[in-house]
């Protein structure tokens, strides 16, 4: 992606990703077309790298086409808002949006054995809803057997990941204004205003 210098950001790639773990997976299909699956992930860092795992039914070809073709770009969006010219101190200016995105490029192993699945989706029950964990449990031998029969899991190695902070960080005269308006705004607009706190932006 197009990325300039004053947006570049890896610092906080890690907590992008758990923050907002719901990602676009692409890769190419038979056609080399870019197909597209979206679906939560969970990110685990071992030794330094960082892995990325996740599933999706078997009757899509995603899991086909990753068997085939492993590499693959998965998007992680984080919060994005409009921001209104009025930010700053004169009128030559023009609207824009503002937003959080990571691409990550990584190579897929897929994973169809079921103790490994069954270990997959506990990792992401204890993500999202981890008092469902002995719901889960509880369910019949039959009931989770189909359930993962009907599932493919993969896990990605990482190679690459692109950034990208967009927050106006080179045009320091809109920051305190931005900062105003984004802190008593929507959800969207409140975490922009969080993370121009935390990267340290002039906002007083």
């Amino acid at each position: 992606m197009y990325l300039p210098n004053q947006f570049n950001n890896s610092q906080y790639a890690l907590d992008i990703m758990r923050e907002h773990p719901f990602a676009s997976l692409t890769s190419n299909d038979e056609e080399g077309f870019p197909f597209v699956t979206h679906l939560p992930l969970h990110i685990e860092q071992r030794d330094e790298k960082v892995h990325i795992l996740g599933h999706c039914a078997r009757a899509n070809p995603h899991w086909k086409y990753l068997q085939a073709r492993p590499e693959a770009l998965i998007i992680f969006t984080g919060p994005h808002a409009y921001m209104s010219p009025r930010v700053y101190p004169d009128l030559v200016r023009v609207p824009t949006w503002n937003y959080i995105v990571l691409h990550v490029k990584a190579k897929a192993r897929i994973i169809d054995e079921e103790m490994s699945k069954d270990a997959l989706l506990k990792y992401l029950i204890a993500d999202h809803e981890p008092t469902y964990a002995e719901q889960w449990r509880g369910l019949s031998e039959k009931y989770t057997q189909q359930m993962l029969s009907a599932i493919v899991a993969f896990e990605f190695e990482v190679s690459d990941i692109q950034s990208k902070f967009k927050l106006n960080q080179h045009r320091p005269e809109a920051h305190a204004k931005m900062y105003e308006i984004y802190s008593t705004g929507d959800d969207q607009e409140r975490a922009l205003a969080s993370w121009m706190r935390k990267l340290q932006m002039k906002i007083d």
